[in-house]
């Protein structure tokens, strides 16, 4: 993703909130906590609790309502970093459930010596549950973009929820709003297109690309050209925001290499005439939807599509990066871990570099830079062991419990019922592939017939589908 073009989109994004939140606040607006401000000092946090207490109140009609949520987002809209952490743990600390409401409720539902009377003390200990806040919150689904507030707020909360746990209760109760809001009924499936969509929305692709940056709009223009088809969802409270969108090429067999997949000066392809689908890149465009997945929906519901367009297609895979295997080796490594080299390839190895003895350090030091590359003996001399240690970081290492692959992107295919199908040697020699994957990219198959067999496996058993190749090389 493009830093630059997040943070374009950003301060826009907050430029016309505020504008239009401004004009719906009315006489709530307060200038200057709204303004001169930003970092919200002790000082101003009286003044501030007053006006979160004011919207929970609900005094007025429903436009009453409405000028309140819109002067309290204009508020948090114009601090800085600072001061939006100050406006979130004052939500967090004091707009809570009451505790002694809980502890009344609790003892209700134990005194209860009816059905009946158990079931009225349980719907009130679940009212006494409900933090404040989350009242509060709900107030910003009916204003305009008030859904992509909420969303962007939790993607700063999660960036101080990770140095920070005594927010976590705050996080959950938005993680908890967007999740019910955020449900794969609710959500629009659309092809996006050069031609007929809109300048903003290419844009926000551009920005939002996550796994193989965009870097003009002619490569954006490839990515959607006749041969290619992209995929996003969309929900009607952010109708032109996309959540989470695929790309996906039209060819011939297993692709490898990832600069080949996108080269600009490739000929276009007769799409009727593919017989394989390759998705070559998933993005979740919006941060603060972290963790409320709908990526698993998608490439089955896109895969399905394209199998009704175009009926030549038998094969549907990935090209997929392996982010943390690099990572994983060096820690292996570091570790001191024993066997990582066969003794033939230690033997190449110092060959390669004209080392006699043991080539203890070798690897790690090889992999620190891409210059290996442009040494034919070095490559060759990589393949084998790197090709195997890729094979069984996918395989065999596991994080999270030990019940799931170690690799986020290995973890989501096989929850989604893949197939580790082959690993492609030198298949991204982008700074980036060389610095997560040691350039080595992966394909998974998705057969459609297989799906849930495969996906049962992996979730209930934690056990993991691969080809005979793969299992070969383990």
């Amino acid at each position: 993703m493009s830093n630059q073009s997040t943070a374009g989109l950003l301060d826009r994004t907050i430029r016309n909130l505020r504008q239009g939140w401004r004009t719906i606040a009315g006489t709530d607006y307060d200038v200057e906590a709204a303004s001169d401000r930003p970092d919200l000092p002790e000082g101003d946090l009286p003044a501030l609790r007053v006006q979160m207490t004011s919207c929970l109140e609900g005094k007025g009609g429903e436009v009453s309502a409405r000028s309140r949520a819109a002067a309290l987002g204009h508020v948090y809209l114009a601090l800085d970093a600072t001061g939006r952490e100050r406006f979130l743990r004052l939500l967090n600390d004091e707009f809570g459930a009451d505790e002694n409401a809980v502890e009344a409720a609790i003892g209700a539902y134990r005194r209860a010596g009816s059905a009946e009377t158990r079931q009225e003390a349980e719907a009130q200990m679940r009212h006494a549950l409900e933090a404040p806040r989350l009242k509060l919150l709900r107030q910003f689904n009916d204003l305009p973009d008030g859904v992509k507030f909420l969303v962007d707020m939790r993607a700063e909360l999660l960036k101080l929820v990770r140095k920070d746990s005594s927010l976590a209760l705050l996080e959950e109760d938005l993680r908890h709003l967007l999740t019910s809001w955020f449900d794969i009924g609710f959500l629009e499936l659309r092809r996006i297109t050069w031609d007929l969509s809109s300048a903003a929305l290419l844009e926000k692709l551009i920005a939002y690309e996550a796994v193989h940056a965009i870097e003009s709009w002619d490569d954006l223009k490839n990515r959607l050209d006749s041969d290619r088809r992209c995929f996003a969802y969309f929900h009607p409270k952010m109708p032109d925001e996309p959540l989470i969108f695929v790309e996906v090429a039209l060819v011939n067999g297993l692709a490898g290499n990832v600069q080949a997949l996108l080269d600009e000066d490739a000929p276009v392809q007769d799409p009727t005439k593919a017989d394989t689908a390759i998705f070559y890149s998933i993005s979740n465009a919006q941060q603060g939807l972290a963790g409320i997945s709908f990526g698993n929906f998608l490439i089955k519901r896109v895969a399905g599509q394209l199998a009704q367009e175009f009926k030549g297609l038998k094969t549907f895979a990935t090209l997929s990066p392996i982010p943390g295997f690099v990572k994983w080796l060096d820690s292996a490594i570091a570790d001191g871990q024993q066997g990582l080299l066969k003794p033939a390839e230690r033997k190449a190895l110092n060959e390669a570099v004209g080392r006699a003895g043991g080539a203890k350090g070798t690897l790690k030091a090889l992999l620190s830079d891409r210059s290996w590359i442009d040494n034919d003996l070095l490559t060759q001399s990589l393949k084998a062991p790197l090709t195997r240690l890729a094979a069984h970081y996918v395989f065999n290492e596991k994080g999270r419990g030990g019940s799931r692959a170690r690799d986020p992107v290995t973890h989501f295919h096989l929850s989604n019922g893949a197939v580790v199908e082959r690993l492609n040697w030198l298949g991204d020699t982008s700074p980036n592939g060389f610095k997560q994957s040691a350039g080595l990219m992966i394909n998974y198959l998705y057969n459609l017939d297989r799906i849930d067999e495969n996906h049962e496996a992996y979730t209930g058993h934690g056990r993991v589908a691969a080809s005979a190749e793969i299992k070969a090389n383990i």
